[in-house]
């Protein structure tokens, strides 16, 4: 394999290896695969995951653009290690050079580039990648073709269906024409998210397996491992990705269900080997503990979860969480059912208690739709009673007012230490007024003062960033340097003049000897 000036890879398509050889041979025939998850799927969970039986993981979706230009951004992304194997990073954007450079960069720490077009978002659409791209045809088959073509590594892509199921088909061919060796088919349209979420359609994903002759993946309705294998069967993919199935239980490759406290403990303990952000670590406590926190009871400890910022307090929820459920877990205590914040919602009625890992079960689009339109009716309703809102003290405020006390206490919680620091500090004041003085000003005045100072004492204050002295010095070497280049002209418009006149002095002397020969 031979690298050319610009440090990329010629002729990498023919040396590589593609569809089932790769499949097998370097991704090692995965079933189990986790999904590819923004600030979810970071080296710290991958590990914890591929301990409880997941087979390949993916990064989290990366931006080419960022990746590329960016080296802290870049440094961070690329965590991994050599138990991290088999790995697939994955990249959004929507130019061909842009993803190829990240890509480049990338390529020696994976086994393979993948591209998200599959993104349903909000952002993905401000940003013009993921699903947004699925109709632009030329441009999809571009970018892949440009990656299949300059990289030492194969390129796989990640979609989601359309709902024209022919349209599907050719789609998911146009991508392997192109060069994908490696697809993953989400049952789902661009449509189907958040509370339209919806039933991935299965059906779909089975047309696309037998028009198609590369490896496939299939995403969508995931709960448990029961699940992955109907899936398997049902489709006849080679292996089967879970997202949010295995952010509320990462063990459900084993078809276990451990308590919730279990798991975050040993998801803490890996954060500690693999540093991670701790919005990261909050993130995933809240989808292991999701039945837990929704309890009433739970209410105080939601709160600290949600405000903890440092990993001695995660383990303090972790803790808290353990003493009171390890009880019932052994059967030292009968559990009787909490009431939760939203019964309608809340888990649809859980098989499992609430302290083992299990899955959320959205409400139908059905359902959904019906709770829209009921507010609906209740808002424009005379009679309706309105909801109140009070502080802590039990004084009413208004809906905006408690919105903003609730912000408040959402922000990470300073430490003694902060609090300290900002009780002590005093402000020092300007030598010449009551205005506080500047913390950088050489002669201790505040701003106004210093410039009036500058000004009259012919002086600088860095501090201020007023240059009264160096501006007037610069000025008059200006003035000097133009005084002289204005006299040099003089003198040579002087000398200049003088030899015109002695020119034409020579000639008019000569004119008269010449006359005077004539004569």
């Amino acid at each position: 394999m031979v690298n050319n000036e610009n440090g990329e890879i010629a002729s990498a398509a023919c040396s590589k290896l593609s569809g089932y050889d790769f499949y097998q041979r370097i991704l090692g025939s995965p079933r189990y695969v986790v999904a590819p998850m923004v600030d979810q799927s970071e080296l710290a969970w991958r590990m914890l995951c591929r301990r409880y039986g997941a087979e390949l993981c993916y990064s989290p979706m990366y931006h080419a653009n960022l990746f590329a230009n960016d080296v802290k951004y870049r440094k961070d992304a690329l965590q991994t290690c050599a138990e991290d194997r088999p790995l697939i990073i994955q990249f959004c954007g929507n130019d061909s050079q842009q993803i190829l450079e990240a890509a480049l960069l990338a390529q020696g720490h994976c086994d393979a580039i993948d591209i998200n077009l599959g993104c349903p978002q909000a952002i993905a659409k401000r940003g013009h990648y993921g699903s947004f791209l699925q109709d632009e045809w030329e441009l999809l088959e571009k970018i892949v073709s440009t990656l299949h073509e300059k990289l030492s590594i194969p390129v796989t892509c990640k979609i989601r269906i359309f709902e024209d199921r022919e349209k599907t088909i050719r789609y998911a061919k146009m991508l392997e024409a192109a060069g994908c060796q490696l697809l993953t088919v989400h049952g789902r349209t661009r449509e189907q998210k958040g509370p339209l979420t919806g039933v991935a359609d299965w059906s779909y994903i089975r047309s696309v397996r037998k028009e198609i002759k590369i490896p496939m993946f299939a995403n969508g309705n995931i709960l448990g491992l029961e699940d992955v294998h109907r899936c398997l069967d049902t489709t006849g993919v080679d292996g089967v990705m879970s997202a949010e199935g295995n952010l509320h239980n990462p063990a459900i490759f084993r078809g276990i269900s451990p308590p919730v406290w279990q798991m975050a403990k040993e998801y803490l303990e890996l954060v500690n080997q693999y540093p991670c952000p701790t919005s990261y670590i909050r993130g995933h406590l809240f989808k292991l503990f999701h039945h837990i926190m929704n309890i009433n009871q739970n209410a105080e400890l939601r709160e600290q979860l949600a405000t903890g910022n440092q990993m001695e307090q995660f383990h303090q929820v972790v803790d808290k969480v353990q003493s009171k459920y390890e009880p019932y877990q052994k059967g030292e205590l009968i559990y009787t059912p909490e009431e939760t914040e939203s019964p309608s919602d809340s888990g649809q009625n859980l098989l499992l208690p609430p302290w083992l890992c299990q899955p959320y079960i959205r409400i139908s689009p059905e359902s959904h739709r019906q709770k829209i339109a009921e507010k609906e009716r209740d808002a424009i309703d005379p009679n309706r009673t309105k909801r109140q809102y009070f502080d802590k003290e039990g004084n009413e405020i208004s809906r905006k007012r408690m919105k903003k006390l609730r912000r408040r206490q959402r922000r990470p919680s300073k430490t003694e230490a902060q609090i300290q620091l900002r009780h002590e500090r005093r402000l020092a004041y300007c030598n010449e007024c009551s205005n506080p003085q500047g913390t950088k000003c050489e002669f201790h005045l505040c701003r106004v003062c210093c410039r009036d100072k500058c000004f009259t004492e012919n002086c600088d204050c860095p501090g201020h960033g007023i240059l009264i002295k160096s501006r007037r010095a610069k000025a008059k070497r200006y003035e000097e340097h133009h005084s002289n280049q204005h006299q040099e002209e003089n003198i040579d418009s002087g000398v200049a003049t003088e030899n015109l006149y002695f020119d034409s002095t020579v000639i008019n002397d000569g004119a008269v000897a010449a006359t005077d020969n004539t004569i």
